[in-house]
């Protein structure tokens, strides 16, 4: 079982602090853990363009033959372009906390959450600051994850490109997070599974009893 995490965690802090491995090795499976570039244990480069494809820290990391993945936020998405690129290599795959964002282009947004990061963020702006504190806490390199939300993507996902990824997915993402509604992603994929969580914003999705238990029963590890 491979998982992802998203922007600003690492597999110990999104994954092993929320119990998830522990879960998974009760089921008898094994927890195979990635840091994405920029994050945890992996190297931190300050250059934009060393971020423009993330799935690399992935291949680096699979097994020769099929595994079940769960990834979160910005690792959900590493993982679905992994899979539209490497058909075969991914068996079921659980995306917690995307859904219509994967489609939208929202630079003035960004730039916002960029100057969070870099200490810059207006006052009053929420978002900013939330990000703002992600970077800012022990361990992290807020010049590396700056870069990482201002890298150009190289591969963008498309209700074309999901279209080939046949695979059964799990969405699940919560009401009441920014990412939604997740029902535009569930339609590009062809064996899709939506599930909303109530009452869940974008980054308490890893934590959240509702999105463990849906995850879990998705993959046959109850």
């Amino acid at each position: 079982m491979l998982l992802v995490h998203g922007w600003g965690g690492s597999f110990s802090e999104t994954w092993v602090r929320s119990g998830m491995t522990a879960l998974i090795e009760d089921a008898g499976r094994e927890a195979i853990g990635v840091d994405l570039l920029g994050h945890g244990t992996a190297p931190k480069p300050h250059e934009p363009e060393a971020y423009n494809d993330l799935t690399q820290r992935i291949l680096d990391v699979l097994p020769d033959g099929p595994v079940d993945a769960i990834g979160f936020s910005l690792g959900a998405i590493t993982l679905l372009q992994f899979a539209c690129r490497n058909p075969g290599r991914l068996n079921r795959l659980v995306c917690g906390g995307i859904g219509e964002n994967v489609f939208r282009s929202d630079d003035e947004r960004r730039q916002r959450l960029i100057a969070g990061v870099e200490g810059r963020a207006e006052e009053g702006d929420v978002d900013a600051q939330v990000f703002g504190n992600y970077a800012d806490r022990p361990g992290q390199d807020a010049v590396a994850l700056a870069a990482v939300l201002k890298r150009t993507k190289s591969y963008s996902l498309t209700p074309e490109r999901l279209a080939a990824v046949t695979i059964p997915v799990l969405v699940a993402i919560g009401d009441k997070d920014f990412a939604g509604p997740g029902e535009p992603l569930a339609a590009a994929l062809p064996n899709s599974t939506l599930k909303v969580l109530r009452n869940v914003d974008h980054f308490a999705t890893p934590e959240a009893f509702a999105f463990i238990d849906a995850a879990l029963e998705f993959l046959d590890c109850v």
